[in-house]
């Protein structure tokens, strides 16, 4: 995989107030997951770059997939009052193609939540484009998980 070139990347997250931390594992391989916090809510973005291309040149499925999951449990881990969460079910509608060069975000909402679980949804868009929309429930945990070595 080739990562991305100067003239791949036309938006920088970093000089627009998004932020993200280092990830190791998964998601370092195809982050970084850029966040961003403002009276809008708390949103989740990445910078399509060439590795995260299909066959037919726009960005993979599972990559948007991967991306909304993990903004999606962030989210569920702040309605769970800081609680871990676990993905139980997600599910996506592709509703357009995302581009190579272009900053993809997701915004989410929780729209209930138990003692023992999160029902989320949430909408991928680029710039004004609605790319996806998805929706899954989250296992609020009540013991701390294993981390991995």
């Amino acid at each position: 995989m080739q990562a991305a070139s100067p003239s791949d990347v036309a938006f920088d997250p970093a000089a627009h107030g998004w932020t993200h931390e280092p990830e190791d594992g998964f998601l370092g391989l195809v982050g970084p997951i850029w966040m961003r916090r403002d009276a809008t809510g708390t949103r989740f973005g990445f910078v399509a770059d060439r590795r995260h291309a299909n066959l037919l040149g726009v960005v993979q499925g599972g990559m948007m997939m991967t991306f909304a999951d993990r903004g999606l449990g962030m989210l569920a881990w702040e309605a769970a009052d800081g609680r871990p969460s676990v993905t139980l079910s997600f599910d996506m509608q592709f509703m357009g193609p995302g581009r190579i060069g272009t900053f993809i975000e997701l915004s989410g909402e929780a729209v209930r939540r138990t003692a023992s679980f999160v029902f989320m949804r949430g909408l991928v868009t680029s710039g004004a484009d609605a790319l996806a929309v998805c929706q899954g429930s989250w296992k609020v945990r009540f013991d701390p998980p294993a981390r991995a070595v």
